[in-house]
């Protein structure tokens, strides 16, 4: 379907724009957390280049584009906003800020916040002053969040909480929390509340865990009498929805965070192939060449099928478990695409040290992508959303 003349003109002006504004330092594939902006109080840029390139977007609101203007984002439109993503898929673009703020937290007050809370935390999002972290799995409580133990004891204007979290993600570096808390212990179901507090807060402590790719993204979390207030302002609780209803927001972001995961699976589809293709100067096995020709199509399938579920949304045919077939998809897509490259790779890819790769990262990131299939949801339990919600098969 051709473009009106409004969207091709602001095609135009998005590809100008590109082209004035985005370096080539940051047209160059990410090869690690060092090249990505994730803000907050205490970021720091790598180059010159990456701060020139989040500053121009933060000023045009292209760090949320699709967020009102109000709220530090461009305003722009569905249509609009998949070309701004499709010009910066064209040059390789990389993201000038990326966020737990922006993919899980964001939706989830544009939703569910007051407009005092979105004032405050997403024009911070956006500008980049925040970085958030998520506190949802607790050692005995994954997949089965509402057996949680974390207890926030209500003491009039505030909140002492206790308990622990577990994979909290980038916990150690992050400002400020979103965590769910029992608030009441008679209902399993409605007696959570969605609290967000400072992870400055007195009683709040945090421990790496290490992992088998010998990085460490995840974090034991701690909470030993952590005061939470109720308030931070006016018309700016310290909690999102209703207090005993954190549930009706954890599920709402649930299925953000699922689409985020997910989307590792379509990114970069040639990903695999250039990578292949450099190491061998084009000659491949034809069993390998032919599986990474369908990795290929499924990756563009994949992206096919996100846009058609955006589609959906947008006039209001989505299947509340669509996310679940994204994460669950996109899961798979990432895992066959760090397989592919290091079978690609062939024994340079098992390397763990050296400079010509990085210091190991084809194998690095290759295990990392084992946690895909439990964080956010393990497969498992995404399979058996799927089988009944949607293929309407009987359980067990």
């Amino acid at each position: 379907m051709s473009e009106t003349p409004d969207l091709e003109a602001f095609r135009a002006e998005t590809r100008a724009w590109l082209e004035a504004n985005c370096p080539p330092e940051m047209r160059q594939p990410v090869r690690g957390d060092e090249d990505i902006f994730w803000g907050g109080r205490g970021a720091t840029f790598k180059c010159d280049a990456q701060k020139a390139w989040f500053e121009a977007c933060r000023d045009k609101g292209y760090t949320v584009p699709a967020w009102p203007k109000a709220y530090g984002g461009a305003g722009l439109n569905a249509a609009e906003a998949k070309i701004l993503r499709e010009e910066m898929n064209r040059i390789n673009a990389r993201p000038p800020l990326s966020s737990f703020g922006i993919w899980m937290l964001g939706p989830a007050l544009l939703h569910f916040g007051t407009e005092g809370q979105k004032q405050r935390f997403l024009n911070e999002i956006a500008r980049g002053e925040i970085r958030w972290c998520q506190g949802y799995s607790e050692p005995g409580s994954g997949s089965d969040l509402v057996s949680m133990q974390t207890f926030g004891e209500d003491k009039g204007d505030y909140w002492v909480v206790n308990g622990q979290k577990i994979w909290t993600s980038y916990a150690d570096k992050a400002d400020w929390i979103f965590c769910l808390v029992r608030t009441d212990k008679e209902n399993k179901y409605q007696g959570i509340t969605f609290m967000l507090f400072d992870m400055a807060s007195q009683g709040v402590t945090t421990k790496p865990i290490l992992l088998i790719s010998g990085n460490s993204p995840f974090c034991e979390t701690f909470f030993d009498d952590v005061s939470v207030p109720k308030s931070y302002g006016e018309d700016c609780p310290g909690y999102v929805g209703e207090i005993n209803r954190g549930w009706d927001v954890a599920k709402y972001l649930l299925g953000h965070e699922r689409e985020m995961i997910s989307g590792a699976g379509g990114d970069d589809r040639s990903a695999a192939i250039g990578a292949a293709m450099k190491r061998h100067a084009g000659e491949l096995d034809p069993m390998l060449r032919a599986e990474l020709a369908m990795f290929d199509v499924d990756a563009l399938a994949y992206t096919c099928m996100g846009e058609k579920f955006l589609d959906e949304i947008k006039v209001g045919k989505a299947h509340p478990a669509q996310p679940n077939m994204m994460k669950y998809a996109g899961t798979e897509l990432n895992k066959r695409r760090h397989e592919l490259m290091m079978s690609a790779g062939g024994s340079r890819s098992l390397e763990w040290d050296s400079e010509e790769t990085g210091g190991g990262k084809p194998s690095r990131n290759w295990l990392r992508t084992k946690a895909n299939s439990i964080e956010g949801g393990t497969s498992e339990v995404m399979l058996n959303v799927i089988s009944k919600r949607i293929l309407d098969l009987p359980g067990a």
